[in-house]
């Protein structure tokens, strides 16, 4: 399904090719302290974390993703959400596990198991999870993510809230524009993970 725009230049996809946001969100999260941190500076790791990472969240029921478009068909940003209670079943996360320690290595499948159990926990009963949302790097700061996000806010049935965590300093203040408001701090090696969840609507 997609929704265009009045100018014609961009649509929403509430579709996308998983395949396609993950190369968006390895460029956008090229310099991400988390992702860094599990990935270290490796561009080929990067990818392969994305795609392994977005085939496992594909699988789950409720699953949402979420791009704006170009006119030229190429992805501007993308977003990704995890509905309340929605969980891979053990066939998959051992899939995902097996795909991340093959192609990126053992500290990278580390470091996301201990991210994903420090995080663990956080998100208010009956919310969702906004997991990603990136833009395509040459458009940061020119309203894609913006617009995304409120694409995103308007359409996802929250009633229950929404939750994300960032370990961007510079996110925070972003997401408390979008009505987020912050709900722990935790640390995790060098990293400084914030957690964050805005009101059921």
């Amino acid at each position: 399904m997609s929704e265009a725009s009045a100018g014609g230049s961009w649509r929403i996809d509430t579709d996308p090719d998983p395949a396609a946001c993950a190369d968006l969100l390895t460029a956008a999260f090229a310099r991400e302290p988390a992702v860094s941190w599990i990935c270290g500076g490796s561009s080929p790791v990067r990818a392969h974390w994305f795609w392994a990472t977005l085939r496992a969240h594909a699988s789950l029921d409720g699953a949402r993703r979420t791009a704006l478009v170009g006119a030229d068909a190429r992805l501007l940003a993308a977003a990704v959400l995890t509905p309340p209670g929605a969980t891979p079943a053990a066939g998959t996360r051992a899939l995902w596990a097996a795909r991340t320690g093959l192609r990126c290595g053992p500290r990278a499948l580390d470091r996301t198991l201990r991210y994903l159990d420090a995080t663990d926990g956080g998100a208010p009963p009956g919310a969702w999870t906004l997991e990603f949302v990136g833009v395509r790097p040459d458009l940061t700061g020119r309203g894609a993510g913006r617009l995304l996000l409120d694409h995103v806010l308007a359409t996802t049935p929250t009633p229950h809230g929404l939750y994300l965590t960032t370990t961007d300093p510079a996110n925070v203040p972003l997401y408390h524009h979008f009505g987020f408001t912050t709900r722990r701090q935790t640390p995790l090696g060098p990293l400084s993970v914030t957690s964050m969840s805005r009101a059921g609507e």
